[in-house]
């Protein structure tokens, strides 16, 4: 059994990402093209509102073109991820105005917008507190404004370019969590020099700091973050998981293609992993349609773990069946896939975390 059908994506995107994957993986030369790259073919607006500049469809079609990416390119699926997922936040903000602004731009590739609310996703799961402050100005004659203090330390697709970045933020006066945009030309905005990742190092990723930011309501993408983060989950971890699908798959892929003996001695495994990983996505796939997530996030979780376990598996099935080709620079992606794997567990909420709370989960349900 094949596992279920990669989206299409344009020959030309593909073409680059297969020759050039090697390259944005293990190097920056490359960083400041895959926004445009993905950008000029669409993808952005996959899943969007037409309404809204979009091509229509779910967040499910969105889940498959980054699947689909991953599938030639986990970097480029994660730079993907982080643009997909900021677009999703401002389709589902109360602000129209930073909607507009903005969207257009985004959806097209010619700005980059970067999700940095993965301490916002821990905080909502009591894992850690958020590590941004806002403390409000005072002034009768203008309109509101805070002043932004804090730092984040890991935050992918911060092109040099030109970024937003969505950060959460407490605030001093006992108000709710807010959600800003941060543009990175505002005064007080530091961008650290790229981390230096063993993978994936054209992810424009980097730490962010804010010292003394001013904003005003206009770049606020919701008042409330604790219930706005409730309603983005579901496509923050499901797009997400459209990187683990591309990848597994991918790795099945050249498993299958590889020579009679190879795949003679893993067939067995090879048909258990691809059951699990179409199972695994018709779920994630069902419950983002249904609205599943929205109310039993425990279910998500297990899900996004599930996935991680059949990438680590189908990787190490490509080694075995590639043997000493596989070993060989330039003659196939399987150590970059490795590679890439490697870092499946860890991106936030990683899956240390969420076996976390999943024991939490079961733990209350028990009590």
């Amino acid at each position: 059994m094949k596992p279920l059908a990669l989206a299409a994506i344009a020959p030309e995107l593909a073409a680059w990402l297969d020759e050039n994957a090697e390259a944005i993986d293990a190097g920056q030369d490359l960083a400041a093209q895959i926004v445009p790259q993905l950008g000029r073919a669409d993808l952005f607006r996959v899943g969007v509102p037409a309404q809204d500049g979009g091509l229509d469809g779910t967040t499910v079609d969105a889940i498959e073109a980054i699947a689909s990416v991953a599938n030639h390119s986990l970097t480029a699926a994660f730079v993907f991820w982080g643009q997909r997922t900021f677009i999703e936040y401002l389709l589902q903000s109360p602000n129209e105005g930073l909607r507009s602004r903005w969207l257009p731009a985004l959806l097209h590739g010619e700005f980059a917008g970067a999700t940095g609310l993965s301490n916002a996703m821990k905080y909502l799961s009591n894992i850690e507190s958020l590590q941004m402050s806002a403390t409000r100005l005072e002034d009768a004659d203008i309109p509101t404004r805070w002043t932004l203090n804090g730092s984040l330390p890991w935050i992918t697709n911060l092109r040099r370019e030109g970024f937003l970045a969505a950060a959460a933020f407490d605030h001093s006066d006992g108000a709710p969590p807010s959600i800003f945009a941060i543009p990175h030309n505002a005064t007080g905005v530091v961008r650290s020099d790229d981390l230096d990742l063993i993978a994936l190092r054209s992810s424009n990723t980097a730490a962010l700091r804010v010292e003394d930011t001013v904003l005003d309501a206009s770049w606020q993408i919701t008042p409330d973050a604790p219930a706005f983060l409730v309603r983005v989950r579901p496509a923050f971890l499901g797009l997400q998981c459209g990187m683990s699908i591309g990848l597994a798959r991918r790795a099945l892929d050249a498993v299958s293609d590889s020579g009679a003996a190879a795949r003679a001695a893993v067939d067995d495994e090879t048909a258990q992993l691809t059951h699990e990983l179409n199972g695994l996505s018709k779920r994630l796939f069902d419950g983002v349609q249904q609205g599943t997530f929205l109310h039993s996030p425990a279910l998500l979780f297990e899900v996004r773990i599930g996935l991680a376990s059949v990438v680590d598996a189908a990787l190490r099935l490509e080694v075995q069946a590639s043997g000493g080709r596989g070993y060989l620079r330039g003659q196939s992606g399987a150590a970059r896939r490795v590679r890439e794997a490697a870092f499946v567990p860890i991106v936030t909420p990683s899956i240390v975390q969420l076996k976390n709370q999943l024991a939490q989960h079961r733990k209350t349900n028990a009590a």
